[in-house]
């Protein structure tokens, strides 16, 4: 595949969406429009919260939520679909000369805009568990749920400087593994696909947390949606 043939291939892979459609929970994510990265004309939109702004609190206060979700997020939707535009016009023009830059900063912002829709399904007002399949996998990959626990808390507050921390799945081994991602997209692993993400940007607390990290990593445990991510464990599986 020549260089042009590939920025085109990526370009139609970023509008796919996060889950496939032959699900039920991804089916509802779809109707809410918030699991899809783009709308009707093929460009990266910000797609509606499953949620109120205020469906976190106390545990995510409502100006934390709509200033991450509204311009973090949302500034990273617009930045993603300049950089695309950028990576096509030089190609247009077959000028090649800094698509270097055009392609990191796309890599940067599309990297962003995949994990918050992650991160926004992650979460809900209710404290739950890992129960099921997605269980007896954390027990076999890491020997018991609270040592899963301490293990990504440790990563996720341990990022240096700003970026996430991530649980994830990788078909080709079939093993759940820890990640510490730092911005958006470094230090990844090739064919991990995430199923739970822990954002620590400082944008991410500092409002009701002020430089507390670790206390936020915390407090966020009693609002994850296990079930969301078993059923993104589930269709991770599918990908053998």
């Amino acid at each position: 595949m020549d260089r042009k043939a590939f920025f085109r291939t990526t370009a139609i892979l970023g509008g796919a969406t996060l889950l496939p459609v032959n699900n039920s929970f991804s089916q509802n994510l779809l109707e809410t429009g918030m699991d899809k990265l783009i709308d009707k004309d093929g460009n990266f939109a910000l797609q509606p919260l499953p949620y109120n702004e205020n469906f976190l609190e106390p545990n995510m206060d409502q100006e934390t939520l709509h200033l991450h979700y509204t311009f973090h997020h949302g500034d990273a939707v617009k930045a993603a679909n300049k950089d695309l535009q950028m990576v096509k016009k030089l190609l247009d023009e077959n000028n090649i000369e800094t698509v270097d830059y055009w392609t990191k900063k796309l890599s940067y912002h599309l990297s962003s805009h995949i994990l918050h829709t992650i991160f926004w399904t992650n979460l809900t007002n209710k404290k739950s568990e890992p129960s099921g399949e997605l269980l007896k996998q954390v027990e076999k990959d890491f020997g018991s749920y609270d040592k899963l626990k301490l293990l990504i808390s440790k990563t996720a507050k341990g990022v240096d400087g700003n970026g996430w921390g991530i649980l994830g799945y990788h078909p080709s081994m079939q093993k759940l593994t820890i990640l510490q991602c730092e911005n958006h997209e470094k230090l990844t692993q090739w064919g991990v696909i995430p199923i739970l993400v822990i954002d620590v940007w400082e944008h991410s607390y500092y409002l009701k947390f002020r430089n507390r990290r670790a206390e936020f990593v915390d407090n966020l445990f009693s609002i994850i949606n296990w079930d969301n991510v078993a059923e993104r464990f589930n269709i991770a599986q599918r990908f053998k």
